[in-house]
């Protein structure tokens, strides 16, 4: 009788293994749907990425608007940011948000939720119980200061795509660098004479 009791209990056992490692694979941030409107870039699904980590859509906007240094909105299913903002950058915002304001670093699940004392905001893991301070997580991925563009700067700029206009373009941090005359895959020192935004204009400097 015992030993049936043990192999029942053994069967329940790895059950539930299986159906944790079933709930752990379940967090699928959407990927962002970026696109570009004249000057403006939009985030398509903004909606459903919310969703998906359970965070106010104010909240996540504040922090992408702090961190790639623009201005925007938020309308409805989507968001729209001023300047053309590559992709990526735009990405590794959301993952920082995420390890920052949602993941627990005990158990590394989504399952959690924003609780304020007084001025502190601390996360609170409804799958382990685990609390931490939002202060505490956000010093992993503290990221050296970005270098701001400035007009009259001269940089180093490698050409990585060429516009519509056949301009070259380049990336400098969070800025978009249209630079005329310039070819793909070469690399020049640049001296920007315009800053719209995140968007940059120069002219190749002579050696």
């Amino acid at each position: 009788m015992s030993n049936y009791d043990y192999k029942k209990l053994l069967k329940k056992v790895q059950e539930n293994i299986s159906s944790r490692e079933i709930d752990d694979d379940r967090f699928k941030l959407p990927k962002a749907e970026i696109f570009y409107e004249g000057n403006t870039t939009l985030i398509k699904n903004f909606d459903k990425i919310i969703d998906a980590i359970n965070r106010e859509g104010d909240h996540v906007m504040k922090f992408l608007l702090g961190g790639l240094g623009t201005s925007g909105e938020l309308g409805g299913s989507r968001v729209v940011f001023q300047g053309k903002i590559p992709a990526k950058q735009i990405q590794d915002k959301l993952k920082e948000y995420i390890d920052t304001f949602v993941m627990c670093s005990e158990c590394n699940r989504p399952d959690t939720h924003l609780v304020k004392q007084g001025r502190t905001i601390l996360i609170r893991c409804d799958a382990c119980g685990a609390f931490r301070s939002v202060k505490s997580r956000r010093r992993k991925v503290t990221q050296q200061p970005v270098e701001t563009l400035k007009e009259g700067m001269t940089v180093d700029l490698t050409i990585k795509d060429i516009g519509r206009k056949g301009d070259g373009v380049g990336y400098f941090n969070k800025y978009i660098v249209y630079v005329p005359g310039a070819v793909k895959g070469s690399t020049f020192k640049v001296k920007i004479e315009k800053i719209s935004g995140s968007v940059a204009f120069g002219h190749i400097v002579e050696a």
